[in-house]
């Protein structure tokens, strides 16, 4: 009975460390994909979903600005590692804002002004994802970032509507009112 106990404990103390490790393991592959300036920019823009929108933007931007720069420049070593890298990096980005855009939506945040600038970003971002030269080592990862791509497009797009609908009955606030920051009573 008692190397039960023991198997018991040790299975349980190792349950108990890979608990823990799981989130780090996670958070240092969402560090890989922020600069400190990145992640600061988000920090600051996080009590205003219209700026925090366009923080995202902004963010998605440069990665893909990247990738059209390797394209645009002679070849050079490692220029499908750091394409495939990209896609990554935009995948992460584009699922996180999609899980900040739920999130508005739940809340019914006012982000019409966002949405418009997102709407019109999604279309240069699927032609520049589309417009590196089929490689195997990137292929997944093209596949993976347009999905998310589609699913942010897609989402965006009925968040339109849904703003227009929510806010057409529920006014928000006047400017100068403590409820300014775009929070929309539920």
């Amino acid at each position: 009975m008692t190397r039960m106990r023991r198997l018991g404990s040790c299975l349980a103390l190792l349950w108990f460390a890979s608990a823990l490790l799981v989130p780090s393991v996670h958070a240092q592959r969402n560090e890989a994909t922020l600069s400190e300036g990145e992640i600061e920019q988000l920090r600051d823009s996080a009590y205003v979903a219209n700026d925090r929108v366009m923080v995202f933007i902004k963010l998605i931007d440069t990665r893909i600005k990247l990738i059209e720069d390797m394209y645009a420049k002679p070849r050079r070593p490692g220029r499908e590692q750091d394409t495939h890298d990209l896609f990554e990096q935009f995948t992460s980005l584009a699922n996180e804002l999609s899980d900040n855009l739920d999130d508005y939506s739940q809340r019914h945040r006012d982000i019409r002004k966002a949405l418009p600038k997102l709407t019109e970003a999604t279309e240069h971002w699927a032609t520049a994802i589309k417009s590196p030269p089929e490689n195997d080592s990137y292929k997944v990862s093209r596949k993976i970032a347009l999905e998310s791509l589609d699913d942010l497009r897609q989402q965006t797009k009925e968040m339109v509507e849904e703003q227009k609908t929510w806010f057409a009955a529920h006014p928000p606030p006047k400017k100068g009112s403590p409820d300014e920051e775009g929070i929309a009573p539920r």
